[in-house]
């Protein structure tokens, strides 16, 4: 545990100069444990894909897995979905430390999702490829992501329709996006298009929302 610790210690330490701190004038959004919805294979029980434990949620899937439910044709998934915390103003803020073994590939691990029916489903979304954290499957957004935790914040300024990355409390990429009606945060692995790795996991721990009005 202490080691674990450090290594989140590590984690939210900026790795230069700045603040180092994506969340300063932002509001803590109080999240209950019914918040965190899993969405796992509908053909296997829920515990052999997804574990929570001593506060870390681990999530991992097979490339030859169901979807979530028998009414889509997505990619396989376990993923956690944030309940009731839906918005459409504001700005918002995703942080969480996260990890991601050697191996994993062809994966999203964090995604901010729009309103079921919208013409496009997401506005972002973290895929790993290969050790590299990428905007989608293009900008890279932070290399060497294997085997190490790291802080990860998310800032979606839904009036300017941006999205920015934090790592490490540096800000590593940052884009306009379509704008949609409303949003919410997903995280864990759902299997991308290529390169996938025939396991994908992710681990999840201290996953926070804030917002600014």
């Amino acid at each position: 545990m202490a080691t674990f610790l450090h290594a989140l210690a590590a984690a939210g330490a900026r790795r230069g100069g700045g603040s180092g701190n994506p969340t300063a004038g932002f509001e803590k959004v109080e999240l209950a444990d019914g918040d965190f919805v899993v969405q796992s294979p509908y053909n296997v029980p829920e515990s052999q894909r997804f574990r929570y434990r001593d506060g870390v949620r681990t999530f991992w899937v097979y490339k030859d897995d169901k979807p979530f439910n028998t009414a889509t044709h997505t990619n396989p998934r376990s993923e956690v979905k944030i309940r009731g915390h839906d918005y459409s103003s504001g700005v918002w803020q995703f942080e969480g430390y996260g990890y991601v073994p050697s191996g994993t590939s062809g994966v999203s691990v964090m995604q901010i999702h729009n309103e079921e029916g919208a013409a496009h489903s997401t506005v972002l979304m973290l895929h790993v490829y290969d050790g590299v954290l990428r905007f989608y499957s293009g900008a890279a957004v932070e290399p060497g992501i294997y085997d190490r935790w790291f802080r990860l914040n998310v800032v979606h300024d839904v009036g300017a329709s941006t999205v920015a990355v934090y790592v490490d409390g540096e800000e590593r990429f940052s884009t306009r996006v379509i704008p949609s009606d409303s949003y919410y945060f997903k995280f864990g692995v759902y299997m991308q298009h290529h390169d996938q790795s025939s396991c994908m996991e992710s681990r999840w721990t201290n996953v926070t929302l804030y917002t600014r009005h």
